[in-house]
């Protein structure tokens, strides 16, 4: 199948599904967008532990941090380095803007994931009207349709909405828990960081 029959089999499908298709594509082109940048950001980067990426960047200060917990306990060790009073308040400080961009577009996913299958229903519903206008004129084909139309549209909106909404629902779920491991671990790093056996090896390496 070349590309003038994919576009052409494509074009077929978004005028079946009739004024329901635009924002539906719509829907579709922004949910995997933000299901991308949700993965890009939702990055761990590494096996290791938590307590273990501590060690290691304790030991190799000059690593380039990869992935979300490596980044931000590199942040950690610096302001922890300063031995600022009120340690706790200035970790949650920068933690919590990087808190807020671990929750960017969960959203507007959750949005689309509910509202694709409410316009596959309405393209239903327009489908199914367009066919009992058809029955009563006993059109079995007309310019805006028909019976066969009007079912096509029905049929078409209805799967269309299914197919944007049930793999963002999969997706969406696998993106909230890896979330939540990372809200998680940021509270370990901070836990780490704050504690005395810390604060003591810290004091113990500007020492020397």
């Amino acid at each position: 199948m070349n590309f003038s029959e994919i576009w052409e089999a494509g074009s077929h499908f978004y005028q079946a599904g009739g004024y329901v298709m635009p924002p539906l594509m719509v829907a579709t082109l922004l949910l995997w967008f933000a299901i991308g940048y949700r993965f890009w950001i939702l990055r761990r980067g590494t096996v290791l532990s938590v307590r273990e990426c501590l060690c290691r960047l304790q030991e190799e200060p000059h690593h380039q941090p990869q992935g979300m917990i490596e980044h931000m306990i590199v942040q950690g060790l610096a302001i922890a380095r300063t031995r600022p009073p009120y340690l706790r308040r200035h970790l949650d400080e920068v933690f919590a803007a990087q808190e807020q961009e671990l929750k960017k577009f969960a959203t507007l996913i959750r949005s689309i994931v509910v509202i694709a299958p409410l316009l596959g229903l309405l393209g239903t519903v327009v489908g199914m009207i367009e066919t009992f206008e058809s029955l009563a004129d006993m059109a079995l084909f007309t310019q805006s349709g028909g019976i066969a139309g009007g079912i096509s549209q029905a049929l078409f909106t209805t799967q269309m909405g299914l197919v944007v909404a049930i793999p963002g629902l999969l997706i969406k779920g696998l993106l909230d828990r890896k979330q939540k491991q990372l809200e998680m671990e940021f509270a370990q790093i901070k836990d780490l960081l704050c504690s005395d056996t810390f604060s003591s090896a810290t004091q113990a390496a500007s020492n020397f």
